[in-house]
């Protein structure tokens, strides 16, 4: 049984892999995503990461297809109980920004869409600094007393800001950030690298990094020569036609050669090993996706094969 892993200072324990709901509504169909969450559940994975936003970017959607993907699933297993279910306000079409209001009322309308009483851990989406971080933390904390959401976090902030927010929550003993979503992977290391990164190990919070996989480029399909059909295909190139990035994947092929494991598991894993983190995000679009992402729950890398994977990619 994989050990579940707890997160930041809160009573919240998680899987190893965070499941990315950004696919629902998007490039998985309401049946494909009941799939893909039956499969990460039977796997044991608990932890489910969406935003209000999901999936606003299609033409026809209005933002919230996902969360409503997920509140019916929810639903028709009756296993609201057994799931971490992480959301995010600041980018929907109607609840823009991080002003109270419009947290309370974005939040309002993620639990009608999920189907649910409370939230288990509420990011701030995008920082706004225009907006105090006593009137974000002040709505924040109205909800964890109302009991609509558990626990709150971050995501796209910097250091300051976040400590900010960290020492106003101290001060006036409110709700606290637990956790930080950062873009963080293999080939994007100076976006949570340094003093991100040191602010959450020195204030104990977990990091839980979204674009864990580059966008699939460290899933290894994306070579030179190669078509994939992938509405993210686009991303890639930069990687896929960096020195930097074929140095990163010729170490990935090695270490998971050695292990007999995907070389998505690898990338994974590289970053499960890393100080901070409690679980990457990476999503699914099929079920046959899944297995290679979940091998991180059991693959261990060695210290050499940690260090080799972190020489190729500076």
């Amino acid at each position: 049984m994989t050990s579940l892993r707890k997160l930041g200072s809160s009573d919240l324990e998680v899987f190893p892999l965070s499941l990315g709901g950004n696919v629902f509504g998007w490039t998985a169909d309401e049946e494909t995503s009941f799939a893909v969450l039956d499969a990460y559940a039977a796997a044991g994975g608990n932890f489910i990461d969406t935003a209000d936003s999901y999936s606003a970017w299609i033409e026809g959607n209005k933002g919230g297809e996902s969360e409503t993907i997920i509140g019916k699933w929810v639903k028709a297993r009756g296993n609201r109980a057994d799931v971490v279910i992480a959301t995010k306000v600041s980018q929907h079409p109607e609840y823009r920004g991080l002003s109270a209001a419009t947290i309370r009322a974005a939040a309002d309308a993620s639990l009608r869409r999920l189907g649910t009483d409370y939230i288990d851990l509420y990011y701030t989406h995008f920082d706004q600094p225009e907006v105090p971080v006593e009137e974000i933390i002040g709505a924040l904390d109205e909800l964890v007393r109302a009991g609509k959401v558990r626990h709150i976090a971050a995501s796209n902030i910097g250091a300051e800001r976040l400590r900010e927010s960290l020492d106003f929550s101290a001060r006036e003993g409110l709700a606290r950030y637990v956790a930080l979503q950062p873009h963080y992977n293999l080939v994007s290391r100076a976006t949570y690298e340094g003093p991100l990164q040191d602010l959450v190990a020195r204030e104990g919070l977990s990091a839980v990094p979204y674009f864990a996989l580059a966008s699939g480029f460290l899933t290894g399909k994306y070579r030179p020569g190669t078509t994939v059909d992938s509405a993210r295909a686009g991303r890639v190139a930069e990687y896929a036609g960096s020195e930097r990035g074929q140095k990163v994947l010729a170490a990935l092929d090695e270490v998971a050669a050695a292990h007999d494991a995907p070389v998505a598991a690898v990338a994974l894993a590289w970053l499960a090993a890393q100080p901070t983190i409690a679980a990457p995000i990476a999503s699914a679009r099929t079920v046959e996706q899944l297995p290679d992402l979940l091998g991180v729950a059991e693959l261990r890398l060695t210290d050499a094969e940690v260090q080799k994977l972190t020489d190729a990619s500076a």
